[in-house]
Order: C-alpha cells, then structure tokens, then sequence
C-alpha cells in the first residue's frame, strides 16, 4: 500500500471521527444544562462540520462565559445554517445586549438597535417564542426613546404574552405599574399572578421582592418563608433571599448559609452563576 494511500486512510477515518453525531449534541445539552460550559467549547469546538444546533450551543456556553462577541459570531453561523430558527434569533439578540452593556458611548447605541431587532425578529419568526417575547418587554420598558423603548410599546407585548401564559402577563403587567409609580396596582398584579400559578415559587419570590423593595421588610420576609416551604431546595429561593439580606445588610449569617448552600446546590444555566454567588458571599462577613 502506497505512502498517499496509507495517509488518504488516516485522513479519512480522522474525519470520521471528528463527525458529529446525535450523540454529540445529546451530551452537549446535557454538559450545558450542567453549566459545564467549557465542556460543551471542548466536545463541540473542534468539529469540522457543524450543525446549526451545534453553533447555538457552542453560542450558548460562549455566552454564559462572558465571550459575546465570539456568542454573537457562534448564532450568526447558525442562523446562517436555519434561517427560520427564532430561537437562534433570539439568542443573537441576547449577546448583542450583553455586548451593547460594555460596550462605549460609541458603539454601545448600534448594538442595543441590534438587540430590539433581533428580538423583534424572533417573535415575528413565532409568536408563541415566550421567552423573546418577555425579552423584548423589557427591552421597552428599560430602553430610552431613542433606541425604541417606550412604555407603550412594552404594554403591546404584555398582551402578547398574556395570550400565551396568564401568570406571566399579569406579572408583566405588575412590572409596568411599579416602573410607573403605582405601587399599589402593582402589588396587587404581583399577587394575582400568584393566585394564577400557585405552584410557581418565581411568583412568590416576585412578591416578595417587590415588598422587600418598598421597605416593608416583615411582610418581605413572610413571602420568602411562603417560598421557602413551596420549594425548600430551590436554588433561586435560597440566592434571592440572600441578596435582600446583604442589601439591607441584616441577617448576614443567615444569609451566608443559604449562599453556601446554594453554591453546592446543582445549577442550571436559568441560576445566577456560582462565582456571583460566591462573590456575594463576601458581603456577608462581620454580622
């Protein structure tokens, strides 16, 4: 066997190893959902061939590490491989926000237009995308004018959302009324969403922090034990009402043990980050 045949082999069959296959993608949503971010760049990264699905994980690990401007490089090539993919739209917009929030007074106000298109895009694409549409509500309601923001605006898409998921609307709804100073209409949406998912503890806790906002700390702290009991291992349970402690600088032992115990709990990529976490354990010394 020739020298060139013997190295066509050895090429060929290293190719065939670096092919990706279901598998691959089946263990990379499994390492991201683990928040093993680098493990999804070092299984996924190296691939010759990749699939739209592969870029948008490889998008998705590069984002929750920081790395927007490569994020945004990774969903360009997958959107390029499904044009029709509102998801991949949607998280397009997601990084060009991150890298609008660093980015200088320059440069910063073309990237925060490129986030309200592409989430503009993306509930055109489907309508039923809930997340880009929750996206694109508080791109309205927390972007000037100038850059397409408006309240008004923001109020179109809670009807939106409201067709698709009634708890979710109603606390779009109370998010409005608290940006506009009618605390009252708001605690009251704040409660109605729970009344409409019981179940959901993000809706306790939305309570609960709106209430820990306006000083009414007792009240606040009756809403997170509500939580608490709804869901007593739950990771966002445990951070969120450790950060309101450290905020109102009380209860820091307590504080530090529920960040402890978040910091070993197991994480999604839907959790605030470890190293946050832990970060914010710091505040908690001296009480």
């Amino acid at each position: 066997m020739s020298r060139l045949l013997v190295f066509s082999l050895f090429t060929f069959t290293a190719t065939l190893s670096l092919a990706l296959s279901p598998l691959d993608l089946d263990r990379a949503r499994e390492l991201y959902q683990k928040t093993d971010y680098a493990g999804v760049l070092k299984l996924l990264g190296p691939l010759p061939e990749k699939t739209g699905e592969a870029y948008a994980l490889i998008g998705q690990a590069q984002f929750m590490n920081g790395e927007y401007k490569r994020s945004v490089e990774a969903f360009e090539k997958a959107i390029a491989q499904d044009p029709q993919s509102s998801r991949y739209v949607h998280w397009l917009g997601r990084a060009y926000g991150r890298q609008a929030e660093s980015a200088s007074p320059f440069t910063a106000p073309g990237l925060a237009l490129k986030t309200r298109q592409a989430f503009e895009k993306a509930v055109a694409m489907d309508a039923a995308n809930k997340e880009a549409l929750s996206d694109l509500f508080e791109y309205y309601m927390d972007a000037p004018g100038f850059l397409g923001g408006g309240l008004s605006r923001a109020q179109d898409v809670v009807t939106r959302i409201s067709r698709i998921d009634q708890a979710e609307g109603m606390y779009a709804n109370a998010q409005l009324a608290d940006k506009r100073k009618d605390f009252n209409s708001a605690e009251q949406q704040f409660r109605r969403a729970i009344d409409l998912a019981p179940r959901q503890v993000g809706r306790v806790l939305d309570l609960a922090k709106f209430l820990a906002r306006r000083g009414r700390v007792s009240e606040s702290d009756q809403v997170f034990g509500q939580a608490a009991k709804l869901a007593p291992n739950n990771p966002q349970v445990l951070y969120d009402r450790a950060a309101f402690y450290i905020k109102q600088k009380r209860n820091l032992n307590e504080a530090a043990g529920l960040l402890e115990k978040y910091i070993n709990s197991p994480l999604t990529p839907d959790n605030v980050p470890r190293e946050k976490a832990m970060e914010l354990l710091k505040h908690t010394k001296g009480d």
